[in-house]
């Protein structure tokens, strides 16, 4: 614990607020709340710990707080700083996905629409459903049954819709309030589990069809009595009131966190969501700042939200305003059970998927580390260099981060310093730019850098690493054979190849990092090429200067279509016939040469 730390432990305030732990770029890495300040962020840095507390406790280099009037105004603050900063040891969801719902407009003329926020409209909202599919299906039930209007304005005439009866065409014929008042009620039952009604009217005009003979319009009934049961089927876990609400449960273990939230409405379970994530805190502390975040923008929020027993709620309660129950005893405690129990069916199963997997990744990067011995190298970065006899050179950069490819921080490089084709200055150049950025921007260093080529590329680009830059990384080659296949890997400054099994999962790794960064270069180059070889051709012809080759590039699309072009086709663009004539005089001259 440096002295900084020290000096604003002494003046912490005993206010509810938000902390924020930095590390020594001042990078904020972790947001938390507390009741009181003083207590909470100095037991970070007295007792003892566990090892992944301990670990983003010893990052951290300094802190900041904010005092807040109420632990309910620290969450949603907490909320906002987590979204601002995304810090890495901080729980967070991600995706900020929202689920639709089912909206019964508030207009002249109502219509179904399925939208992913709740707006005080005075429209009526139904959900939500975590499953889009699920909402889809029911809404294109209801317009069957229902013969609301579909179109978002009002057409000229009737359509289609209306000759089918699933359209009462307010575009043509008068519609009585009270006739929307009445389908609006009736659709409004129908969601709240009022369905059984609407089977029970079509199983009887189904049998007074089929008793007349009309066994086309019978078949239609038995069609959508069916399609009712399908998208409207009784769940298996039911509550004996209608009260609408989430339950939520949890499991932890290996690191890894996984929630699971039922959402309960008219007292059956309609759809649930499950997320799994890596945590760095008591599982109880981090589960309680992903429920936080969940309701985070929300718009809808349930009368009732069931938590398991040990979590502290009452922020959350205070906040959203709703019941934040943690039930003992009755089918509430049953239906927290079964949320935490399929918590851990979820987290165990992927586990389980990740022990399957682990040779072909992490298992390879551990054995990697092993050959090398270095620590496991759970980021490494790729280089290689691609030209054709030194035209257009360019150097390209892919990163692996636990065995697999993280495409969002690949990197290209044009070379600007060096004339021809010089593989080992081309490799300083590259290697120089990038770590270079790297220590300007107080970027975080690869755990291993590999390097495509033999013994002299490796030397160039550790000269640059430990004789300029003074950087210390671990650092391979990969020469290749004449059939163009990995056949040497070469580590630091060994003058042998290291002995790696070729059937070896990290030999294996290796290979594929090398396969995808020379992919990477070669599209790369080819692409340069192929624009500086149509620029060229292009560049040559008196009278064509970047605006017109511009235009040119536009207009035609390629090579091929301005020579089998006539000088006339040129006026569309604003060249001249003589101009035009001298352009397809020269490309055409220039293809038969």
């Amino acid at each position: 614990m440096n002295q900084t730390i020290r000096d604003k432990l002494g003046l912490l305030p005993t206010s509810p607020g938000v902390y924020m732990m930095k590390d020594a770029r001042g990078v904020v890495i972790y947001v938390g709340k507390a009741k009181v300040l003083k207590n909470r962020v100095r037991s970070y840095f007295s007792g003892s710990h566990d090892a992944k507390t301990q670990l983003m406790v010893g990052q951290v280099a300094d802190f900041e707080y904010i005092v807040t009037d109420s632990v309910a105004e620290a969450l949603v603050l907490e909320c906002n700083l987590i979204k601002s900063h995304s810090p890495q040891y901080n729980i967070m969801l991600r995706d900020d996905k929202t689920y639709p719902y089912i909206k019964i407009t508030n207009e002249e003329h109502p219509r179904l629409e399925i939208v992913r926020r709740v707006h005080a409209d005075k429209a009526k909202y139904f959900g939500p459903y975590p499953n889009a599919t699920s909402a889809s299906e029911t809404k294109k039930l209801l317009e069957r049954l229902y013969p609301l209007r579909k179109c978002q304005r009002l057409k000229k005439k009737v359509c289609l819709y209306y000759h089918i009866g699933q359209c009462l065409a307010p575009c043509e014929f008068p519609v009585e309030r009270d006739t929307y008042d009445k389908i609006v009620k009736e659709i409004s039952s129908f969601l709240n589990g009022g369905h059984r009604e609407v089977v029970r009217d079509l199983r009887e005009k189904m049998e007074r069809e089929a008793e007349a003979l009309q066994f086309e319009r019978a078949k239609e009934h038995r069609d959508l009595i069916a399609h009712i049961d399908r998208v409207m089927q009784e769940q298996k876990v039911t509550a004996t009131d209608n009260v609408n609400r989430d339950v939520f449960g949890y499991y932890s273990a290996k690191g890894l966190l996984c929630v699971q939230v039922f959402y309960v409405r008219s007292g059956k379970i309609i759809e649930r969501s499950v997320n799994t994530m890596r945590h760095y805190n008591a599982p109880e502390d981090d589960f309680m700042s992903y429920v936080e975040q969940f309701y985070y923008q929300q718009g809808d929020i349930p009368k009732e939200i069931l938590l398991p027993q040990g979590c502290s709620s009452d922020a959350l309660a205070d906040w959203l305003g709703a019941k934040c129950l943690h039930p003992q005893r009755g089918e509430k405690r049953q239906l927290v059970e079964l949320a935490s129990e399929n918590a851990k069916v979820a987290l165990e199963e992927r586990l389980r998927l990740m022990e399957k997997n682990m040779d072909r990744t992490l298992g390879a990067v551990m054995e990697l580390g092993d050959k090398f011995a270095i620590p496991t190298p759970h980021r490494i970065e790729a280089f290689d260099n691609s030209n054709i006899q030194g035209t257009d050179p360019v150097a390209a950069m892919v990163v692996f981060v636990d065995g697999k490819p993280s495409s969002k921080d690949y990197r290209k490089y044009k070379i600007k310093t060096v004339k021809g084709a010089d593989d080992y200055e081309s490799m300083r150049e590259v290697i120089r730019r990038r770590y270079t950025r790297v220590l300007r921007d107080k970027l975080a260093l690869p755990d291993l850098i590999v390097i495509d080529g033999g013994k002299g590329q490796l030397a160039a680009a550790m000269d640059v690493l430990v004789n300029e830059l003074d950087i210390d990384v671990p650092i391979c080659s990969l020469a290749k054979n004449d059939r163009h296949r990995t056949s040497e890997v070469f580590f630091g400054d060994d003058d042998e190849p290291i002995n790696i099994d070729r059937h070896s999962q990290a030999f294996y790794l290796l290979e594929r990092i090398q396969d995808e960064v020379h992919r990477y270069a070669i599209t790369f180059h080819r692409q340069l090429r192929k624009k500086s070889g149509i620029s060229s051709i292009l560049d040559e012809i008196p009278g064509v200067g970047p605006e017109r080759r511009r235009r040119l590039l536009k207009h035609f699309g390629s090579i091929k279509e301005m020579q089998a072009a006539s000088p006339s086709d040129f006026a569309a663009i604003g060249i001249g016939a003589k101009l035009g004539e001298v352009i397809v005089a020269h490309l055409r001259k220039s293809n038969e040469s």
